[in-house]
């Protein structure tokens, strides 16, 4: 995500560390990079002078604080600035009094609204929230269709009708209010441009809604035509924010820098995937941190809470105490780890590595025959793995579809592993482990909530019929 930007920022704040005074001609040298580097990455002209003058009015002639250097004020400026850029605070979602909470979703067509719909309803269970998807885009074939499938794994209903998108939207509100749902997430149609038409539509749906929120879903990757549109929708709309998706698919990241200044709308929500459990809140702080090389740790943490297993954690824990790391309980954390999304998403997250590190290319398939292998092993492989000889390496190779070397490989690596872990103070592992301070009840009751997610998702069911509930 922001690749291009953040090498960019990355090579401009190396040079900035390595020097000792900043005078004027110095801090104006640096905020000619960062402009260039802005403009590079498709931010809007007046967002990158707008915050270019910021900065050197904060750098430029100020006392620099006396527990920092002078390099130190300057990055610290910068990353405040674009915090302030990007929106400075996340997006509350306040509830109302009177449920259900009204969510209307606007875009073009192929912007992801359909899929962000679905992300958002699973967004808003996890909050302890009971919504119903509403399938008002009668315009685009199969829509609705894509909808129950995307609300089924997730556990919530669809409601729809082959009506119109008003009446659909009307009697959706109205099915809420029977069901006792007390969020409505309402996807509309979209179109390959703006058109009169598909304003007046969805104009009138929001008259029929008066929806609490109205979002603007908009392609990450589209850059400044994005922001373009989101102006437009705002025009005839009033948005409350935009949800971008597909960010994991901008090198650039000029859409996300620029929709707060020049729509007045903040950034609700960003897709970082194709799946539902890739959505979340956009903060703009962690996002600044992530752009200027600084990783991402709180949200590394918050997808670990979410998505790790407490239990299988400590397990794990419980047999590293003992002495024991088996390729057994290597395999239950890597499927843990799978959850979190792509590993290299995870490994941006981190601050401190190395830009080699964060820009590798992790390859899922890489992780796929890392699982074959495992699987190949018998179970008394997987507890000793010492019993290896070489007969049984190429067992293993031609069971899992590699070569001796990888089986060789990961042997090796997984050797260093286990004296690694044994070596770390068991505080450290995961999220502190069992034994941990308070960290163990906390996580525990995190882990009984996303059980719960599951009997209700377990418990649910979608038809076919045109007016399906759960």
């Amino acid at each position: 995500m922001f690749e291009t930007l953040t090498d960019r920022f990355d090579g401009i704040l190396t040079r900035l560390r390595s020097r000792g005074r900043l005078g004027d001609a110095e801090v104006a040298e640096v905020l000619r990079e960062i402009r260039v580097a802005l403009l590079e990455a498709d931010v809007n002209l007046e967002v990158v002078r707008d915050l270019i003058e910021r900065i050197r009015l904060r750098c430029t002639g100020a006392e620099l604080s006396k527990s920092l250097t002078p390099a130190q004020q300057v990055i610290k400026v910068v990353n405040e600035e674009l915090t302030a850029t990007l929106g400075g605070e996340p997006l509350k979602i306040t509830y109302a009094s009177r449920p259900p909470t009204v969510v209307l979703l606007a875009g073009l067509q192929g912007s992801g609204k359909t899929t962000a719909a679905a992300s958002l309803a699973r967004w808003f269970r996890q909050q302890g929230r009971n919504p119903l998807l509403v399938g008002a885009d009668l315009q685009r074939p199969a829509a609705v269709e894509q909808l129950r499938v995307l609300g089924q794994s997730v556990g919530v209903g669809v409601f729809s009708e082959p009506t119109d998108p008003v009446a659909v939207a009307r009697a959706g509100l109205a099915e809420a209010d029977r069901l006792g749902r007390d969020v409505l997430i309402v996807d509309t149609a979209g179109r390959l441009a703006i058109d009169e038409e598909l304003m007046d539509e969805v104009r009138r749906i929001s008259g029929v809604l008066k929806p609490h929120y109205t979002f603007f879903v908009v392609d990450a990757m589209t850059g400044q035509d994005a922001v373009r549109t989101a102006v437009a929708f705002n025009e005839a709309l009033a948005l409350d924010g935009v949800i971008l998706t597909k960010v994991d698919g901008d090198a650039r990241g000029g859409a996300a820098l620029s929709v707060k200044q020049v729509v007045g709308k903040p950034i609700a929500f960003v897709s970082t995937g194709e799946r539902p459990a890739e959505f979340e809140t956009f903060h703009p702080d962690r996002l600044a941190s992530r752009i200027l090389g600084m990783g991402d740790v709180l949200s590394l943490i918050e997808k670990a809470e979410r998505e790790y297993d407490q239990d299988v954690a400590e397990k794990a824990v419980a047999r590293l105490q003992q002495g024991r790391f088996t390729f057994d309980d290597f395999l239950e954390q890597l499927q843990q780890l799978k959850k979190m999304g792509p590993l290299t998403g995870v490994l941006g997250m981190l601050p401190g590595l190395p830009k080699e590190v964060k820009n590798a290319q992790i390859d899922d398939k890489d992780v796929s025959r890392v699982e074959a292998i495992i699987h190949s092993m018998t179970p008394s492989e997987r507890d000793d793995p010492t019993v290896l000889d070489g007969s049984r390496r190429l067992r293993i190779a031609n069971g899992s579809g590699t070569t001796t070397t990888e089986v060789n490989n990961l042997l090796r690596q997984f050797k260093e592993m286990q004296k690694m872990m044994r070596s770390m103070p068991m505080g450290r592992l995961l999220g502190g482990g069992s034994g941990g301070s308070g960290g163990s009840g906390g996580s525990g009751g995190r882990s009984k909530k996303s059980g719960n997610r599951k009997k209700q998702k377990g418990g649910g069911r979608v038809t076919p019929s045109s007016r399906h509930t759960r």
